[in-house]
């Protein structure tokens, strides 16, 4: 009877049930479990879980993935529910990118160059905006405009070429213009992906430079209930804010909400005169009169999480209201009522725009055996309006008409609905991970107000991709993808509301544009086990040109310029090779990638020699071209790892552009930063007693000339800047309170930023600014 049952269970079969996570608790999906002796594989759905039917009593396991240690397992039949956690490979930069297990595994997975920051990150370099705050990285800069308005250059090509996403979907307000910052809130941001390089194959079109994507906070853990409380200021501009979280979870249904708020005066800068277009301007206590403002943030995530099926709806709207610097936007800087401005530096006077983008996103996922099906379904609402004192230009009558329907004070008016969908299905297939999915997206974007520059359009897009990465082996990673995209847009016609002449004039014409086109990448990652990783990656993206640059024909108040657009411009083709080149070496940790950029048809803003006298009271005309353009240049990380607490750290950038073709063949491109490197000491060891985790870090800039520009800017001088970050986690009745302090441009140096919109009119950035934040957690703590 002994022998009987071992006989009788090793001819049987049995289930083996668990779940792989990850070294912080999270479900790990795509695990890859092997049974020695069995030639069938097995792969973790979504929530990490694996079941397997096996023969006999003693099995070996071996569970892998891409980015983990491989780990191995003994099991005897009848063990029960089984829990693997993987170990990630260290790898990976001190304060560039987080070291957590999804980190490694996007950077392990990826031929592009990747860039993640996580919320420490954020908080350690909080700007004046998310995308201020991603500028610390190397590649990435921002065309800013104020404290609190920017958007983001990766590898010096911004505006239409980056793609910001937001949990999932493309994020879409008027991105077009420079003083038109991005409708987010970086205290809702958990983590933030960086791809630098040609992404249209997986973001569709507009991410010829790269993609932002801002990903959703995790969920909470089951049957908790917790929130926090972040507090911050800033000197520079006198700004108070706060930001309040609660979330709450049972066993599958949670919800997540966020109220966001700061107030901020007119900013300094170190210099009490500054000139527009020769005019000095004095400043009253060194600020910017009518740059301040105030914003805020609203959000709720709420959703189910099940074994194999998940549903997240997140609701968000973000309002902001910001002056423009009274003595350049569209007045006459000697007009300025400099009295009414200089009585507070807190109050919003003309001009001044306000901004609502109301957010509706559902995400839901199902992992049915080797597909994992996720479906995204957007709808935004982008409400812009700009406020100005009248000002009349070319026929326009002296006095505003008692008879018209838009008030006198509103400059322009923009109002964007956006509707999106993304269908996805990841497939696990041996040594392949197929993704393949299909978009379509439509906007209606409506004008107002009595100053004309861009009309009204409705725009629909839709594509269809197909990527596949392919493991050969532990050393050799192969991807490949192709994607066909087709976007339509009808421009609406726009005649003036005043006479020319005795007519109306049309300042736009009804318009339909049709676009098409076949974009493919491919790569490889290279990955032979030692101190050396090599990642390769060539490819094909494009862009449709927007409303601005088909059919703009009026003032831009921001520029004192009169811009008109090209009906025939033709879609925006761009080629790309990029290599990233990692070599970890003990205390070395060296990463070089260098790319190579050339656009058969780039569009830009060419400046002429005519001016316009019916509709721009003089100004010079500026028209959309087209022309062959080469870019190349990289970046360099370098660290090394000083003692067991102390770290020294290197971030170079180099970027070259030349126009091959057109009106400016020989010269760059506009808004081309110059070379730059970062130079960081960092100390941060674990703390005892009522601490943990202090660190204290010196960032040391040096900036080059720019030198190498384009009609009508100007050459921007080098610079040296220096900055601060500080902070550390004390204990408060056994609840983690994080407080970081950061001192931005120590020494209150006047530099000029060359990707700045001020920097046209010689203004210099931001003085001495010391930033206070602090996390107070409550409640139970998240995973």
């Amino acid at each position: 009877m002994g022998l009987f049952i071992p006989q009788q269970l090793l001819g049987q079969q049995t289930n083996l049930k668990g779940r792989v996570i990850h070294a912080d608790g999270q479900p790990l999906f795509g695990a890859i479990i092997k049974v020695e002796g069995a030639t069938q594989h097995w792969v973790t759905d979504s929530a990490g879980s694996f079941s397997l039917k096996v023969t006999g009593i003693h099995h070996r396991l071996t569970i892998s993935h891409v980015g983990y240690k491989t780990a191995s397992k003994h099991i005897d039949a009848g063990a029960g529910f089984i829990e693997i956690k993987l170990q990630p490979l260290n790898t990976q930069l001190a304060e560039v990118v987080v070291k957590d297990s999804h980190a490694d595994d996007r950077r392990a997975s990826e031929s592009m160059n990747v860039e993640i920051v996580d919320k420490d990150f954020i908080r350690r370099n909080l700007g004046g905006s998310l995308m201020a705050t991603l500028s610390r990285l190397p590649g990435i800069k921002t065309i800013g405009i104020g404290s609190g308005q920017s958007k983001p250059l990766i590898r010096g090509l911004g505006f239409n070429r980056v793609v910001v996403a937001d949990k999932g979907i493309k994020h879409e307000g008027q991105q077009w213009g420079a003083d038109h910052g991005l409708e987010l809130d970086q205290f809702a941001a958990q983590e933030v992906e960086i791809l630098k390089g040609a992404a249209s194959f997986m973001y569709g079109a507009d991410a010829i430079a790269g993609v932002v994507d801002v990903k959703p906070t995790l969920p909470p853990k089951a049957n908790s209930v917790g929130g926090s409380i972040d507090l911050i200021g800033k000197t520079n501009n006198n700004l108070y804010g706060t930001s309040v979280n609660l979330y709450g979870r049972n066993k599958n249904w949670f919800f997540d909400s966020r109220i966001s708020y700061q107030n901020y005066g007119d900013y300094a800068v170190p210099a009490d005169t500054v000139f527009v277009y020769d005019y000095a301007v004095k400043l009253h206590n060194k600020r910017l009169r009518n740059t301040a403002g105030h914003e805020t943030g609203l959000h709720l995530d709420a959703g189910f999480i099940g074994s194999k099926f998940r549903s997240v709806f997140y609701v968000s709207n973000v309002f902001s209201k910001s002056g423009f610097f009274a003595n350049a936007h569209g007045l006459e800087p000697r007009r300025v009522d400099t009295l009414l401005h200089d009585r507070s530096s807190r109050d919003i006077q003309f001009p001044y725009q306000q901004v609502n983008h109301f957010k509706l996103i559902n995400r839901s996922q199902y992992q049915a055996g080797r597909h994992l099906l996720q479906a995204d379904l957007g709808y935004q609402h982008n409400f812009r309006q700009e406020y100005s004192q009248y000002v009349n230009h070319g026929y326009m009558p002296a006095n505003y008409p008692d008879t018209m329907r838009i008030p006198q004070t509103l400059e322009r008016q923009f109002d964007k609905h956006v509707y999106s969908i993304n269908l996805r299905d990841k497939i696990l297939l041996g040594s392949h991970e197929l993704n393949l999915g299909v978009s379509a997206e439509h906007q209606n974007n409506n004008i107002s107000g009595w100053s004309f520059l861009v009309p009204a359009f409705k725009q629909a897009a839709a594509g269809a991709y197909l990527y596949d990465k392919i493991r050969l082996n532990d050393t050799w990673l192969l991807h490949g993808a192709i994607r066909y995209d087709y976007s339509r847009i009808n421009i609406s016609g726009y005649s003036d509301w005043f006479l020319s002449e005795g007519t109306r004039l049309s300042r736009a014409n009804s318009m339909s544009r049709t676009f098409n086109s076949l974009v493919w990448s491919a790569g490889a990652n290279y990955t032979p086990g030692g101190v050396l990783s090599i990642k390769a990656n060539i490819g094909k993206s494009f862009r449709v040109p927007i409303a601005k640059e088909l059919a703009a024909n009026g003032v831009n108040y921001h520029y004192f310029s009169y811009e008109r657009g090209n009906p025939s411009l033709n879609a925006e083709q761009s080629y790309q090779a990029d290599v990233s080149l990692n070599l970890n070496a003990g205390k070395w940790l060296v990463v070089l990638s260098p790319f190579y950029n050339y656009f058969p048809n780039y569009i830009y803003l060419n400046p002429t020699s005519a001016h316009d006298y019916f509709y721009g009271a003089g100004n010079q005309v500026f028209e959309y071209q087209q022309s062959r353009v080469m870019r190349y240049g990289g970046e360099l990380q370098i660290r090394y790892q000083l003692t067991p607490a102390i770290s020294a750290e290197a971030l170079a950038e180099y970027l070259l552009s030349r126009q091959l073709s057109g009106a400016k063949e020989g010269y760059t491109l506009p808004f081309s930063p110059p070379p730059s490197v970062l130079f960081n000491l960092t100390y941060q060891t674990q703390g005892e007693g009522r601490s943990a985790k202090p660190y204290f870090s010196v960032d040391y800039r040096i900036t080059a000339a720019q030198n190498n520009i384009v009609p009508p800017e100007r050459k921007t001088p080098g610079s040296q800047l220096w900055n601060i970050q500080a902070g550390t986690q004390l204990k408060w009745f056994n609840r983690p309170l994080n407080l970081s302090l950061q001192v931005q441009n120590v020494f209150n140096t006047r530099y000029l930023n060359h990707t700045s919109f001020y920097r046209l009119i010689e203004l210099p950035e931001a003085g001495r600014n010391i930033i206070l934040s602090l996390k107070v957690p409550f409640g139970d703590s998240r995973l």
